[in-house]
């Protein structure tokens, strides 16, 4: 499939919650990734009326349109982008009609979390992957909530969760063939980063994201979850801690914890709200303390953060949870797994005998592994061999 220019329209979500770096980054990844293969790349997202902002907003004058122009503009997109209101042929950017020629057109179809629904723009591509970047909720909200999470119509299903299918994961496969890949990123666009700003292991979270889900006995949580056993960290290492931690103002409790304990909270709506303030950020930063979703550690699913990618990238080490993703990729150099707070301490030695051999390590296994021109080639032979 690779060995020609294809025709591909992505979808995923940049502007139904502006001003998110991170997410925004993760769905740039694909489309500069695809572009830097040669291929004829086209992105649309559809936004929900109730997600516009401020409320009552028509799409062309809220404050996601003003978001989404920006971003496409920066990255070179402009001409070959829409954001269209859900439901409707409303659109800002590429018109209803030339959405409908492109998908006319489009060899694939690359729909990150099967947000793109509308069947006129769908149903002639041929090859239409849905891609699951939150792997064991995506298919337990399926399962076992019972939730739509829009698998039908795909030809192909793709996710980050390196373990899933495997006899050894809890997740379930929803009956249907998971093909596992890893997080590309664009290594041009995150070079090897030269001062350190933040002298801290930091990172980038929501305390809670959404609902957590029990099932079997197992909850599937939050990184409110994961973090609270390691709470006391800071005050047993003299490393700082810095989070640009999304947290609610109601959860009195875990604030005034985490404040005790001495970790150093930044507002990440300062600091991550366009792509380039979350580069900077993590290429600032002196390391990152890669703290996962509880859920994504009990399923043992093998999701590796494509923040942890960017951290890689920048040359910076990465001390992240483990969910099983050791198994996949080699930690002990420049990535850490890490399951207790002795884990924990022994990486951090290891970043304080020699930093500088860690940051190159870190750099090298993301030029190895998580290259988007690798990454990418790949996934398009792997949803073209199964044709």
């Amino acid at each position: 499939m690779t060995a020609s220019r294809l025709k591909i329209l992505c979808s995923g979500m940049i502007a139904a919650e502006p001003f998110q770096g991170g997410a925004t980054w993760a769905v740039l990844q694909y489309l500069l990734g695809f572009q830097r293969l040669g291929h004829a790349i086209y992105f649309v997202e559809p936004v929900a009326e109730a997600a516009l902002q401020p409320a009552g907003t028509p799409l062309a004058h809220s404050v996601n349109a003003a978001y989404f122009r920006q971003v496409m503009a920066d990255f070179g997109f402009e001409q070959t982008s829409a954001l269209s209101l859900a439901g409707t042929q409303h659109t800002v950017g590429l018109s209803y009609p030339q959405l409908r020629e492109v998908a006319g057109q489009a060899d694939v179809l690359m729909n990150i979390s099967g947000m793109l629904t509308d069947e006129a723009l769908i149903d002639r591509i041929p090859v239409r992957v849905y891609l699951d970047l939150d792997p064991a909720f995506n298919q337990l909200w399926q399962a076992v909530e019972g939730i739509d999470m829009r698998f039908a119509g795909h030809t192909h299903f793709v996710t980050v969760g390196l373990a899933i299918g495997q006899p050894d994961c809890r997740v379930p496969t929803c009956g249907l063939e998971w093909i596992t890949t890893l997080q590309p990123v664009v290594l041009a666009q995150w070079p090897v980063a030269t001062r350190v700003e933040y002298q801290a292991l930091t990172t980038i979270a929501n305390w809670r994201g959404y609902g957590s889900i029990r099932h079997e006995g197992v909850l599937y949580g939050q990184k409110a979850h994961s973090l609270r056993p390691f709470m006391a960290l800071p005050t047993l290492t003299a490393e700082r801690f810095m989070l640009a931690l999304a947290i609610h103002p109601r959860e009195v409790h875990d604030l005034a914890a985490l404040n005790d304990h001495g970790w150093c909270l930044l507002d990440p709506a300062e600091v991550t709200q366009t792509p380039e303030r979350y580069r900077h950020f993590i290429q600032g930063s002196k390391a990152e303390f890669g703290i996962a979703k509880s859920g994504y550690v009990a399923a043992r699913c093998g999701w590796f953060s494509d923040r942890s990618v960017c951290y890689l990238a920048s040359g910076r080490p990465v001390l992240a949870q483990d969910t099983g993703f050791s198994r996949f990729l080699p930690a002990g150099a420049g990535l850490f797994a890490f399951t207790t707070a002795d884990d924990l301490f022994a990486a951090i030695e290891a970043l304080r005998h020699d930093y500088a051999g860690q940051a190159r390590a870190a750099r090298t296994l993301a030029v190895e592994y998580f290259d988007s021109d690798k990454v990418l080639s790949r996934l398009l032979e792997e949803v073209g061999r199964s044709l």
